[in-house]
């Protein structure tokens, strides 16, 4: 005997919508997508927000190492993005960038937000800290997202091959141990960031320029 299921509806007044990662390394493009992808959506007539946690400008904004830039909320910790988005007349679709820092929670918030509510999530950030080890964020988001997508700008390390990895780097040299979340680049922080092939991530060479 042969057996039929079929698929059960979605709650009335609610579409199909997606949830969305894009990653990739340091300057591969990732905020500049998600102002693009933004712009794109709104001139469509969509209404969405734009979020952002530890943007590297210091404020609640997206900016991207090309110039451009836009005001943004910031995702503390304790912030429910359910919540946030059901307070609102209608949102479409939310913009994420670096969602890497986000709680795992929040990244549950997101999924909730797409199946329950109809609400498109188009989510950026990295994959892996500076030891190469993923973030929590991250890590659900590679369980949960509709689709993966590992950006196709190349970055290259300072040999040449590929740059894949994010190495932190103090008083001149590629460390391995401290806090997960450090911000660097900034005129403030000591810690400096730098993209690496998986060779000169594991042997911690940085070149001349290190």
């Amino acid at each position: 005997m042969t057996e039929t299921f079929a698929l059960s509806p979605a709650p009335s007044g609610v579409r199909d919508a997606v949830l969305k990662f894009y990653f990739g390394p340091m300057d591969c493009g990732k905020s500049t997508l998600a102002l693009q992808m933004n712009y794109n959506h709104s001139r469509q007539g969509r209404r969405g927000l734009v979020l952002t946690k530890h943007d590297r400008s210091g404020g609640p904004k997206v900016t991207s190492r090309i110039g451009l830039g836009q005001e943004a909320i910031e995702v503390e910790n304790s912030l429910d993005l359910v919540t946030l988005v059901t307070g609102q007349d209608r949102i479409d679709y939310l913009i994420c960038d670096e969602v890497c820092f986000y709680t795992v929670e929040q990244v549950e918030q997101l999924a909730d937000l797409v199946d329950d509510h109809g609400v498109d999530v188009y989510a950026f950030g990295l994959a892996s800290d500076f030891r190469s080890v993923m973030f929590p964020a991250a890590q659900r988001l590679f369980e949960l997202a509709d689709e993966v997508c590992r950006l196709q700008v190349e970055v290259l390390c300072w040999c040449g091959r590929p740059g894949l990895l994010n190495g932190r780097i103090a008083g001149g040299r590629l460390v391995r141990t401290g806090e997960q979340v450090v911000i660097g680049d900034t005129d403030a922080s000591p810690v400096r960031y730098q993209v690496l092939c998986r060779r000169h991530h594991r042997s911690g060479e940085l070149g001349e320029g290190g």
